[in-house]
């Protein structure tokens, strides 16, 4: 069957990274990413440079070093002179969402040749600030027209609720879920550790076969979680190597064109990858509106229709890479496809990188890593399907991808609207407030100071008239127990000052 000439195709991936222990000598994002774009240019093949034809780039938000409209920059760095550029709000969910809003783009004849690419030097800005003497970056100060286009939810993550309550970070709130899941499982401390630590050291083990992860060291189960002076407990349940690396240098680019543009450019076949379909959905915005912190009806949702609209099931699947920032959002993502995962019987790789703890986690661009990965993956089984799955702030926004080597009859981004009413419509809680009086606890996280010692409980619990209240506790036993052993499900008594909630001890 012909190919549609306006089928988007990802003709060529390229990743770097940078370690660099003079960091007077480190290239700045723009200018790693620029490299990142010139090796997806040679990956294509192409016998005319498709990126100086591009006429749009998009870059997900850039963390580490400010740029008004990143895009332009790179646009000047590698020779193109875009009509379009786009950046993101902040969110994980931004390079895949990106895809499916150009490819659509592209197979409507709205844009031809898209370059997408991010990148984050933290592993620098945090040596250069850590040296000493201290060491100043001598990166340029970027001026200029800031960007017209900003895709994304640009809400806070937090609400003031939660950052009243100290649950305003990603190493704060995600622990949260892991105990809920913990809890519903109805397993002890050590039990629940066994099973997140096999999980998370399958994953070490892709990115030690993985040439492009920022660490390639095979971890076991113990060395995963247990507490040592390398490996120091960050938030009771997770140590440091059960969390998301942002200390990395790394970028990451491909170009997404028409098919018509590759044939015309001289791509091989062999090096094109067509997405077949893609949807975006959020979940109840705050966690503290969420019916419960172990389900994600939008990951459902969202795969449901990407899988729908490519006529294909979740067993047609031959590998996933599902977002890994903490190992609860890919237990809540096996739980929203349906998935056994590592150990279940079910063979299928879960992550084609290693994940964000292992293969690098570079703010928001992550995705772009992984989107990578999973082209070379769909090249080297030609007509197999990969689902991609992106996750922006606390398993809040999501964006999911199909991508195989074989043409879909037509790319699909489906429609927000089509998905997002019946996930609004689901059932939620209303946050208490300021609560006083029994509870039930449902989750809890204790914030470690770097000596080892507990610093702070985060708690969720319900009420019985069924809200969530949030509360903290210091007290230096309660959290020293907390840790120990689970105290989900016990009733609990809280107080109030009126602002902030507190465990009665």
């Amino acid at each position: 069957m012909p190919v549609d000439p306006r089928a988007p195709v990802i003709v060529g991936v390229g990743q770097t990274q940078q370690r660099c222990e003079d960091a007077t000598l480190a290239d700045e994002p723009i200018a790693l990413l620029a490299r990142a774009a010139r090796l997806a240019h040679d990956d294509s093949g192409a016998r005319r440079s498709l990126l100086e034809r591009a006429d749009t780039i998009a870059v997900p938000d850039i963390l580490s070093w400010q740029y008004p409209d990143p895009g332009a920059t790179l646009a000047g760095l590698v020779g193109a002179t875009p009509s379009t550029t786009v950046t993101t709000t902040v969110g994980g969910n931004s390079p895949q969402m990106l895809v499916n809003r150009l490819a659509a783009g592209i197979a409507r004849g709205e844009h031809d040749i898209v370059v997408i690419g991010g990148a984050e030097c933290v592993y620098t800005r945090w040596r250069a600030r850590r040296a000493e003497p201290k060491v100043w970056l001598q990166w340029p100060e970027h001026e200029g027209p800031r960007c017209a286009e900003i895709w994304g939810d640009d809400r806070p993550g937090s609400s003031a609720y939660e950052m009243a309550h100290m649950a305003l970070a990603p190493t704060q709130i995600y622990p949260l879920f892991e105990s809920a899941i913990r809890c519903e499982a109805g397993a002890s401390v050590e039990q629940h550790l066994a099973r997140v630590g096999a999980l998370w050291s399958s994953l070490s083990a892709v990115a030690a076969e993985n040439p492009l992860a920022w660490s390639r060291t095979r971890y076991s189960p113990d060395e995963i979680t247990t507490p040592t002076a390398d490996n120091r407990l960050v938030t009771a349940p997770y140590t440091k190597r059960m969390c998301a690396n942002i200390d990395v240098d790394q970028a990451a680019a491909f170009i997404l064109c028409s098919y018509a543009t590759a044939t015309a450019h001289g791509v091989p076949d062999d090096r094109m990858v067509f997405p077949q379909s893609g949807a975006d959905a959020h979940d109840h915005y705050f966690f503290t509106e969420r019916e419960t912190l172990t389900r994600s009806p939008a990951i459902t949702a969202t795969a449901r229709a990407a899988l729908d609209a490519a006529g294909a099931g979740v067993d047609d699947v031959a590998r996933f890479d599902l977002y890994s920032c903490f190992p609860c959002a890919v237990e809540i993502a096996l739980d929203a496809l349906g998935l056994g995962g590592p150990g279940s019987g079910d063979e299928r790789p879960v992550s084609v990188t290693g994940g964000l703890g292992f293969a690098g986690g570079p703010g928001n661009n992550y995705v772009t890593h992984s989107i990578a990965a999973m082209v070379d993956a769909c090249r080297r089984d030609p007509g197999s399907l990969g689902l991609v799955t992106a996750l922006g702030w606390y398993v809040t926004k999501h964006s999911v991808g199909l991508y195989s080597t074989t043409p879909p009859e037509a790319f699909t981004a489906v429609d927000p609207a089509a998905v997002q009413p019946a996930i609004d419509a689901l059932p939620a809680r209303v946050p208490a407030g300021a609560y006083e009086g029994e509870a039930t606890l449902e989750a809890s996280a204790v914030v470690m100071d770097r000596d080892g010692s507990p610093n702070l409980a985060i708690l969720s619990s319900i009420t019985p008239d069924g809200r969530r209240a949030l509360a903290n506790t210091r007290d230096p036993d309660t959290m020293t127990s907390m840790i120990a052993e689970a105290w989900e499900g016990r009733h609990v008594k809280l107080t109030t000052d009126g602002d902030l909630n507190s465990l009665a001890i």
